[in-house]
């Protein structure tokens, strides 16, 4: 069993900062993906971005250069550090992390956090 606590989330003007942080704990493999998903309301939860255990990042087009993923396997904590926010970028935002077991992803999810950009 994993458990993910989110952190970091609020409201913030466009153009401004924020930054999440999520930390796991229990029963983490050493080779996962961590990652951060958004979903807006009546909208579906897709992929903002995620890191590999080795460091490897991936983003969707719409963030790039504004935010960045980094990860602390010590602590088994990823962070997602977003930048020149914009409205489009409001949701609850929720921490990902996958193994795959036997050939399988097995996912765990945190209970989200909400940002909102106003304009």
């Amino acid at each position: 069993q994993v458990q993910l606590v989110e952190s970091g989330g609020g409201l913030v003007q466009a153009g401004g900062s924020l930054r999440l942080s999520c930390a796991a704990s229990g029963n983490i493999f050493s080779i996962n993906t961590m990652g951060w998903y958004r979903q807006a309301p009546g909208n579906q939860r897709d992929l903002v971005a995620s890191i590999s255990s080795g460091g490897s990042t991936n983003y969707v087009d719409s963030v790039k250069g504004r935010f960045t993923i980094s990860r602390d396997n010590a602590k088994n904590t990823v962070y997602l550090q977003m930048s020149s926010l914009k409205p489009e970028d409001t949701g609850v935002y929720y921490c990902n992390l996958r193994v795959i077991v036997n050939g399988l992803p097995r996912n765990s999810w945190g209970q989200g956090t909400q940002v909102t950009v106003s304009s």
